[in-house]
């Protein structure tokens, strides 16, 4: 049941959802001891327009549209998978797209950036040092290009990670406290990776706002827990001066670090280890940015106890599969 005075945003319909919540037998049988461990399915949330990404465009787009925006930009690395998210939400709304991208494109487009061109995105490539010092010029650089065209240009964040996307994974905890009536799951941990945040704050709202006894985990592939006790923090107090008619909540953050390994988008043979003998015991597939590191670290907590006490853990699939093709020869056949 939500809290009293939860009204929703405008939102686009472009998710498959209700996504399945998958019980995990083989998997629990290797790695639960005692906890029986769930999934939550969001990399089905669509084909190309797939993962975690497409439920904050839901809430992204309708406020575009309802705004007078032109065009959707945004940004992200080479592989982004939010960035080929936006380039087929705008693909299938008729709206441009305008990818801002970290990393040179050498070579033949693959993965998620074969995807963004597919789609029609027009795409500019910065280098690591341009786009960390200078992101937000280069945004205003584009809007102002776009603005000379007569075109408005909305700049949407890194992972659609802000007041409005965490809108997503809140209504995406709606759809948990259905799941979890319907299997029988009375208390559990929620367990998701976390990039931008974005996902993590929503759902960590979420639970709140829709009275799951459910603490929310984000294990971070990038950066530190405090970057992301703030980045959480940051996205929270947007939602509430963006909406201040939300319920008054006060969400406790959780993040299990240690799970980067050499850096963002870097896993080492262990990872993809587990990507492989994953999706032999279950037929899921999951990526050496986000999804893999996430469960690598969740196995691990469970075995140092972490949970204990628990019966259920839930772990939130957000997607990511054109990222693992890049990346195939880290596994040892």
């Amino acid at each position: 049941m939500a809290r009293a005075g939860l009204n929703f945003p405008p939102r686009i319909s472009l998710a498959r959802t209700p996504t399945p919540l998958q019980y995990l037998s083989r998997a629990t049988d290797r790695w639960g001891g005692e906890h029986r461990l769930w999934i939550k399915r969001d990399d089905l949330t669509g084909c190309t327009l797939s993962g975690n990404k497409v439920r904050k465009l839901e809430f992204i787009t309708a406020f575009a549209r309802d705004n007078g925006y032109d065009v959707l930009m945004t940004c992200g690395g080479i592989q982004s998978n939010h960035a080929r998210a936006t380039a087929f939400a705008g693909a299938q709304l008729g709206m441009p797209v305008h990818l801002v991208l970290r990393g040179e494109a050498s070579g033949p487009a693959e993965g998620n950036l074969l995807l963004d061109r597919l789609a029609g995105a027009q795409v500019s490539c910065y280098s690591l040092p341009e786009y960390l010092s200078g992101l937000e010029q280069i945004f205003r650089h584009w809007e102002s290009h776009y603005a000379e065209q007569g075109l408005k240009a909305l700049a949407i964040p890194t992972g659609g990670s802000d007041g409005l996307g965490v809108w997503g994974y809140i209504a995406a905890s709606e759809e948990l406290a259905g799941d979890f009536a319907r299997v029988g799951i009375e208390n559990a941990h929620i367990v998701c990776a976390t990039g931008s945040g974005g996902t993590q704050a929503g759902l960590t709202l979420g639970v709140q706002l829709f009275e799951l006894d459910a603490p929310v985990w984000g294990v971070n592939v990038c950066d530190d827990e405090q970057y992301f006790l703030d980045k959480v923090a940051h996205d929270t107090a947007d939602w509430r001066q963006r909406f201040p008619q939300a319920p008054a909540i006060h969400p406790e953050t959780r993040v299990i670090d240690g799970y980067v390994g050499a850096g963002y988008a870097k896993a080492g043979p262990a990872i993809f280890d587990l990507i492989a003998e994953f999706a032999a015991l279950e037929g899921i597939v999951l990526d050496p940015v986000y999804t893999g590191k996430a469960f690598a670290g969740m196995v691990e907590e469970i075995a140092a106890g972490r949970f204990a006490g628990v019966r259920d853990i839930v772990f939130v699939h957000t997607g990511g599969i054109f990222g693992l093709f890049p990346q195939s020869g880290g596994f040892r056949w």
